[in-house]
């Protein structure tokens, strides 16, 4: 039935209850001389908004989860202004804020803040699509026993505290990041026109076009754009006859960007975003929490024979090899 809740959402009922109740009552506690009213329970009821009539209406669900999130992450540090459009994604600890002033910027015609905020969308998607779920997604992964499953707890956590301020009603997935990425494009960036192919959704698709795509990546020596560009150098170009000769077609060709962007300055540490998203959304993780992206590739997907022929090609792409 379409009005019937799935067994997660029902699983959710009691506890987001009990949760609603208590943030409530916490969050009464800072609110000045504005009186909590409370039920017969004995648990303070849900703060109203006021009409310009003076009557009340509730509080949007979406709103009130807003408030609740921002309330949960009191203990964060605030993300430093003024805006660095790229150094941020790393740094802030609440991205939706960190979204909210990209999308000042890229309203107002700046195209380098429309692909930082695609980013953020990427990021936080599968948190904001079920904050509830992905936290319970969570509990089940914790008790599974599996040596690997604490890395990935870990990181999910990150992007749950650091994703908090997105709900369902903010649409994120992957229509809202191609749109915001083909906004980009049109207006020049770069990045985003590298991932628009690499997500198989070019602006044009003549062989001229992504050659000429691919040679302006390479010159461009824009570690965001190599990044971006990576996923379609892999297994989807093998058979692709315009860019042969190039870095490409192979399953570790995709690894050569993704390292030479790393050379050129994308953080990779082991607390980096890309690291991250790695463990969190793909289940890709380093049991060595200090292990960087370099070292993981190297030490996890990259044999003895093949380090000489990645080391190569990072040298055709940015003129020096990078460390084994």
């Amino acid at each position: 039935m379409a009005l019937a809740p799935t067994l997660k959402t029902w699983l959710l009922v009691l506890p987001a209850v009990a949760v609603l109740g208590v943030a409530g009552y916490r969050a009464s506690g800072h609110v000045g001389s504005v009186s909590s009213p409370v039920a017969a329970s004995g648990l303070p009821t849900a703060q109203v908004a006021g009409n310009e009539d003076g009557t009340t209406m509730p509080v949007m669900p979406e709103a009130l989860a807003r408030r609740l999130a921002a309330f949960e992450r009191g203990g964060a540090l605030p993300s430093g202004l003024p805006l660095d459009i790229r150094a941020d994604i790393e740094g802030a600890t609440d991205l939706f804020a960190y979204a909210q002033r990209l999308r000042a910027q890229a309203d107002g015609g700046n195209h380098e803040a429309r692909w930082m905020l695609s980013r953020v969308y990427d990021y936080c998607a599968q948190y904001a699509v079920d904050p509830g779920g992905y936290r319970l997604d969570n509990n089940v992964l914790a008790g599974l026993g599996l040596s690997a499953a604490p890395a990935m707890v870990d990181a999910r956590e990150r992007v749950a505290q650091r994703c908090g301020g997105f709900v369902p009603g903010d649409k994120l997935g992957a229509a809202l990041v191609l749109a915001e990425r083909r906004k980009a494009a049109a207006q020049g960036n770069l990045a985003a026109e590298a991932a628009l192919f690499a997500e198989g959704e070019p602006l044009h698709d003549s062989a001229d076009y992504r050659r000429g795509l691919v040679e302006r990546v390479r010159l461009s020596r824009d570690p965001e754009a190599f990044m971006a560009l990576a996923p379609g150098m892999g297994v989807r170009a093998a058979g692709d006859s315009a860019l042969d000769g190039l870095v490409a077609g192979e399953q570790l060709s995709e690894m050569a960007w993704r390292l030479a962007a790393c050379e050129l300055g994308l953080p990779c540490g082991a607390d980096s975003v890309l690291v991250n998203s790695f463990c969190a959304n793909g289940g890709i993780c380093s049991q060595d929490e200090t292990q960087d992206f370099r070292d993981f590739v190297y030490d996890a997907a990259v044999s003895r024979q093949g380090a000489g022929k990645m080391n190569e090609w990072i040298k055709r792409l940015i003129g020096r090899g990078s460390r084994p």
